[in-house]
């Protein structure tokens, strides 16, 4: 997009976690003169392995889309969700140091327990209750303590033209069978990622050297799983039942926040743009399918 090629003109931006939703929306507004994208072959957990990238190829910021997001499996997996979600923010953050780069790092709702009625602004208390959620909030810790410049984004329910994902799933089930059951208490919002994108690029340059600083960002509107589900098939005109179902009645590994919108003020003001509805964005990228 033209508006980053001007921005970005004399900057190599690192977007760790280059294959995942966000890395590769990223790569569809970035040039390769602008950016350097890497996934697992650079490995966040080795800290000498990143002070030499960084050093050799002059990179001037870093965008960490790397996380390990299995949240169910993570119950399993614990010591590679801490791996990957607090021992490598932990380095990037090491690494912002060491350099004076500033550093976008981005997290999640789940950091909280659900227990609002209200968004959760970034100054409310967190208190995850799985462990993706807990090696999430670690790697915020670390990021606030040692990088030198960093926003660190929390946001939800992702999805994208890219990879597996909620939107995905439900149109292929959907197109498959007559009923889906679908929980109906669980609240949050969706966030498409080209939107998410393109805030953290109008983001990157906004940030004070010697600032660290937590944001919300997901698309504005409030839904459950049920909602979105019966969203994406009724855009699609796709003959199936969405039914309402209790988060009892489809048990997790991992426990899940009942509510998790976040209040998007603070971003909002920085960027001085307004944030599409879910329900616009989710047409959006229909559309584009």
């Amino acid at each position: 997009m033209a508006e980053f090629r001007r921005i970005f003109k004399k900057t190599m931006i690192l977007v760790t976690g280059a294959n995942g939703q966000l890395g590769q929306c990223l790569r569809a507004i970035l040039t390769d003169k602008q950016a350097i994208f890497r996934g697992r072959e650079l490995d966040i957990t080795n800290i000498s392995a990143l002070q030499d990238f960084v050093e050799k190829n002059s990179i001037t910021s870093i965008i960490n889309a790397a996380a390990y997001t299995a949240v169910d499996k993570a119950e399993q997996e614990i010591e590679i969700a801490y791996q990957v979600n607090s021992e490598g923010a932990h380095n990037l953050a090491l690494i912002s140091q060491q350099f004076t780069i500033p550093l976008i790092h981005i997290s999640t709702d789940y950091v909280f327990d659900g227990t609002n009625h209200i968004p959760y602004t970034e100054d409310d208390n967190t208190n995850p209750l799985s462990i993706y959620g807990k090696s999430k909030l670690e790697g915020e810790k670390a990021i606030i303590e040692l990088a030198h410049s960093a926003y660190i984004i929390r946001t939800s329910w992702l999805y994208s033209p890219y990879g597996n994902n909620f939107v995905k799933s439900i149109t292929r089930l959907a197109q498959e069978r007559d009923i889906l059951n679908i929980v109906s208490d669980q609240i949050g919002s969706p966030t498409y990622a080209p939107d998410l994108a393109k805030a953290i690029l109008k983001l990157l340059p906004k940030l004070p050297s010697g600032t660290k600083q937590l944001l919300h960002y997901s698309n504005q509107g409030v839904a459950s799983w049920y909602d979105f589900a019966y969203e994406i098939v009724n855009l699609q005109h796709i003959e199936c039942q969405i039914v309402p179902i209790p988060t009892t009645d489809y048990p997790t590994p991992a426990q899940r926040p009942y509510y998790s919108v976040l209040d998007k003020r603070r971003i909002t003001t920085i960027v001085n743009s307004p944030i599409p509805h879910w329900k616009h964005s989710l047409q959006r990228y229909l559309e584009s399918q």
